[in-house]
């Protein structure tokens, strides 16, 4: 299953407000013990036991290799004043319980849970058992089309017109430093849900502080923060970029002529794939329609995404065969062009060194 909120929440905000309020007695009475889990160099997470999670009601998938991106929530629930860790477990049930009787998936949608009081739980099992390992991930359902590729951490609150409190902030720091470190991911992988579908979440202010948010990522594990930046595509534009999402969507599935023209047929088939991607449905290709349809390409791939790199870097004075093997030559021209534009020369083309092709 996978999970994209609409504009507003009043339904989830509401049942789970419910169930908390239920929730805390429940945890109180059966004095659930206080254990949690640390891996040597990570925060404190409490797993799933800790917090009295039920069983999944189906078998989970583990997906070999590391996420390429960690994605930010908010829960859309009341900006809470109790913040002690009997609230956090009582949250972390009732988010289960909605999800698995209300949206009938079979376990807690998110990797993680950051509570207004800074405790982090474990949300979908073996979600902390694969991030202390480093070698596998969980599939998950936080986030339409990115629920195999992306780690995601939802944050207790709702913050369109606020900012977390200090300490949750500081923790989310904390968690995606340590993911970043047992992954290999680099801070400009982080992301908004508003990144990829036509949602609020994670609010406004907590979204504004994605650029924050790398950049102390960054402060710890070194590199360059800064994110990819995306062209906006629409009807009439001509050119290599519209012949690089002309290659994407047909890498997606769709029949098109990659002529370099945004006619009407590729303004249908830019429609059709926001659709199955719950991006914004609005034909134009800007920021959610690209994060969704660019992946990390890397030497062995093949079909059309490796034209659209093959075809960008001849365009950007690198000749290279157009052919949809990624070969030896094209990870050389990878490397150049990385080197040119200043980027990690690891011949891996990722969200940030996409962004760079297309200027």
């Amino acid at each position: 299953m996978t999970a994209t909120n609409p504009p507003s929440h009043p339904a989830r905000r509401t049942v789970l407000s419910g169930a908390l309020a239920l929730g805390t007695g429940a945890l109180l009475a059966s004095a659930l013990p206080a254990g949690s889990a640390q891996a040597a160099t990570g925060p404190v997470i409490a797993d799933t036991t800790t917090w009295g999670a039920r069983t999944p009601s189906s078998t989970l998938s583990l997906i070999n290799g590391a996420p390429d991106k960690v994605i930010v929530h908010h829960t859309a629930t009341d900006n809470v004043t109790d913040y002690s860790q009997a609230h956090a477990y009582a949250l972390a049930r009732a988010m289960q319980t909605y999800q698995m009787d209300t949206e009938h998936w079979i376990d807690t949608g998110q990797h993680f849970t950051i509570s207004r009081g800074a405790y982090i739980t474990e949300g979908r099992h073996n979600s902390l058992s694969t991030l202390v390992a480093g070698t596998q991930h969980v599939e998950s359902a936080h986030c339409t089309a990115q629920n195999t590729v992306a780690i995601g951490i939802e944050n207790e609150g709702t913050y369109s017109t606020v900012d977390p409190r200090s300490a949750q902030y500081a923790v989310l720091v904390d968690l995606i430093t340590y993911i970043c470190t047992q992954y290999g991911l680099r801070a400009y992988q982080i992301y908004g849900h508003r990144d990829f579908n036509n949602t609020e979440c994670p609010g406004d202010h907590l979204y504004a502080l994605i650029p924050q948010l790398r950049r102390d990522v960054a402060a710890r594990i070194g590199g360059d923060p800064t994110g990819p930046v995306w062209p906006m595509l629409s009807s009439g534009a001509t050119g290599e970029k519209v012949r690089t999402l002309q290659y994407l969507l047909v890498q997606h599935g769709a029949t098109l002529t990659v002529d370099g023209s945004f006619g009407p047929a590729t303004l249908s088939a830019v429609t059709a794939y926001q659709n199955t991607t719950h991006a914004a449905a609005d034909g134009v290709a800007g920021n959610q329609t690209w994060s969704q349809a660019v992946a990390p390409l890397a030497r062995g791939a093949s079909g059309s995404a490796a034209k659209a790199v093959q075809s960008q870097l001849t365009a950007h004075g690198i000749t290279t065969t157009v052919d949809g093997a990624f070969g030896p030559g094209t990870e050389a021209g990878v490397k150049s062009f990385q080197t040119s534009a200043s980027l990690p020369s690891d011949g891996v083309v990722d969200a940030r060194t996409w962004s760079r092709l297309l200027g």
